[in-house]
């Protein structure tokens, strides 16, 4: 893949949501979307890809767009910890597996997921979403 169709990959991805297509918007929206694939990141791992391939941001500019990237629709976060917030560029609804050895998050099958029933929402508030994030540890073997 070129660096060109990855830059042109996240400008479309910026313009759909009508987002301006700022150069450190481009940068990191090519980074997530450039290969045309969906991934799971934060907001600290997507400041050191950026890093690595030489972009001028900072992290408080990387958080400023993710939190704009989340807004515009662009992105899904995934709370796993109190304090740590995941992102994911698939935005369908879909059951995640969290890695608590490695802290990575990744996708889980929804078909396998069934949820038959949830509690009704209490008077005056309506269910917004329903987020399923299933934590595993590897197994110790004895």
């Amino acid at each position: 893949m070129t660096d060109t169709l990855a830059i042109n990959r996240g400008t479309q991805w910026l313009t759909s949501a009508d987002l301006r297509p700022t150069r450190q918007r481009v940068a990191l929206a090519a980074l997530l979307v450039g290969d045309g694939k969906d991934r799971h990141f934060t907001a600290e791992s997507l400041f050191a890809s950026a890093k690595e391939r030489g972009e001028a941001v900072s992290l408080a500019t990387v958080y400023n767009t993710v939190r704009a990237f989340c807004d515009a629709g662009l992105v899904q976060e995934v709370t796993v910890e109190g304090s740590k917030s995941y992102f994911d560029t698939n935005t369908h609804d879909h059951p995640h597996f969290f890695w608590e050895d490695d802290q990575v998050l990744t996708d889980a099958p929804a078909e396998e997921l069934e949820i038959t029933r949830i509690p009704a929402a209490p008077e005056g508030a309506e269910i917004a979403s329903v987020d399923v994030v299933i934590r595993l540890r590897k197994t110790q073997r004895q």
